[in-house]
């Protein structure tokens, strides 16, 4: 990789785009959580029924992540993210003009989703791990905090919106506040991330070949399966925590708020993770941050006063940020670079299938029981699982000989 232009000014202001992209394109993914109880009452459906607009909009972002990490390999980070632009336009319309919750749901899980807000996050995030190699932990973390980012600005203005013009008027707001800002930003990527030649094929057996010691699709494999299992657990506070301050009273307001807490306090831990990243490599920042993620779940357990919940979402907010990231360092660690869009897009996406499950798992959960505790350990087993892994592939990496454990084709 190219010296002159990896961490220096080039790469940062390149980073600044991408966080501002990352922050607006993002939005639907808080959006459809914030908007929850409006569609529920309107429509007139249970729990698990209101939440199928959000597993549709990480559904499609499954999708969307591994089609849009492609076509940024292939074209440039520049190309989806401008189609992603247009998309939450669209997506914006369509929702506001939504007859039915199956119409709405879809105007989120393939405009908004698929097409929209999957170009904005990992694609940009494998656009940015190309430009950095000393400060590439630091770098992804920021590059992912545009999401949070989003979670932390977007609730309230959404709550506000729907307060005063209604939920359907808020959706063509923020449409055209993505289109009209996204397109001029998008085009500051248009530099090619500066990506070496593709190395010859590494020779069956050998390290190269064996990342871990394994081959490289079933690494991808269990990567996938370890952000599913975190991510269900992940799911349960944020899809459900303005839903829950709205079952004890305390209105969807202060949900919202709290929601936004906990996003905040996600990008210190994000940052903070990063920087830990840069030390102690992708592995091992997994493994400590599902740790965390794990008690800041028994945390919500006896939590039902306002004060109590504000306290707890504010240390999910900074327990959990790592987690996420560490997939991107991860791939980049053990797969070569010019398989970033697409390998990252895998690993990324394969949370968000996590999202998408357990949003509707706590959902049906509390239809079935009419209590959320049952879905809080749901969610704690799932980390489990995903702690479990983590620190299987740590110990694989120790106990390989050095070779073994070095990425493939770094620059």
């Amino acid at each position: 990789m190219t010296d002159a232009v990896t961490d220096r000014r080039p790469a940062w202001l390149r980073l600044v785009a991408a966080v501002l992209l990352s922050m607006l394109g993002s939005a639907p993914m808080w959006s459809v959580v914030v908007v929850l109880p409006a569609v529920q009452a309107e429509f007139g459906t249970a729990r698990a029924g209101a939440s199928l607009p959000y597993t549709m909009t990480m559904v499609g972002f499954v999708v969307g992540g591994v089609l849009m990490g492609r076509l940024a390999d292939r074209f440039g980070v520049m190309v989806p993210v401008l189609i992603g632009a247009v998309s939450l336009g669209v997506g914006g319309v369509a929702a506001a003009l939504a007859p039915s919750l199956l119409v709405f749901g879809l105007a989120y899980g393939v405009f908004m989703g698929c097409f929209g807000a999957a170009a904005v996050f990992g694609p940009l995030i494998a656009d940015v791990s190309l430009w950095f190699v000393r400060r590439r932990g630091i770098a992804v973390a920021i590059a992912a905090s545009g999401n949070y980012l989003a979670g932390t600005l977007w609730p309230p203005l959404l709550q506000w919106g729907i307060g005063t013009i209604g939920w359907r008027h808020a959706h063509l707001a923020m449409g055209a506040t993505c289109l009209l800002t996204m397109v001029p930003l998008a085009l500051a990527l248009r530099p090619r991330a500066p990506v070496p030649p593709p190395r010859p094929v590494a020779a069956k057996g050998s390290p190269g070949a064996m990342p871990l010691g394994l081959p490289p699709n079933r690494l991808q494999a269990i990567l996938g399966f370890a952000g599913i299992a975190c991510c269900v657990a992940m799911a349960m506070p944020q899809v459900h925590i303005v839903a829950y301050c709205v079952d004890l009273g305390y209105g969807a307001q202060r949900g919202a708020e709290m929601l936004s807490l906990m996003l905040a306090c996600g990008i210190v831990s994000r940052l903070a993770f990063g920087a830990v990243m840069d030390r102690i490599g992708g592995l091992r920042t997994l493994a400590l941050g599902s740790a965390l993620q794990g008690v800041a779940l028994l945390l919500f357990l006896p939590a039902d006063g306002m004060v109590a919940l504000y306290v707890v979402s504010a240390v999910f907010g900074l327990f959990q940020g790592g987690i996420v990231p560490s997939y991107a360092m991860i791939v980049r660690e053990y797969f070569p670079p010019e398989q970033a869009g697409t390998r990252v897009g895998i690993a990324l996406s394969s949370t968000l299938v996590g999202m998408a499950l357990g949003g509707w798992m706590a959902g049906a959960i509390f239809d079935a029981t009419g209590s959320y505790d049952a879905a809080m350990w749901n969610g704690i087993a799932w980390n489990l699982v995903n702690l479990a892994i983590a620190l299987w592939l740590l110990r694989r990496g120790m106990r390989l000989p050095r070779g073994w454990t070095a990425a493939p084709a770094t620059p």
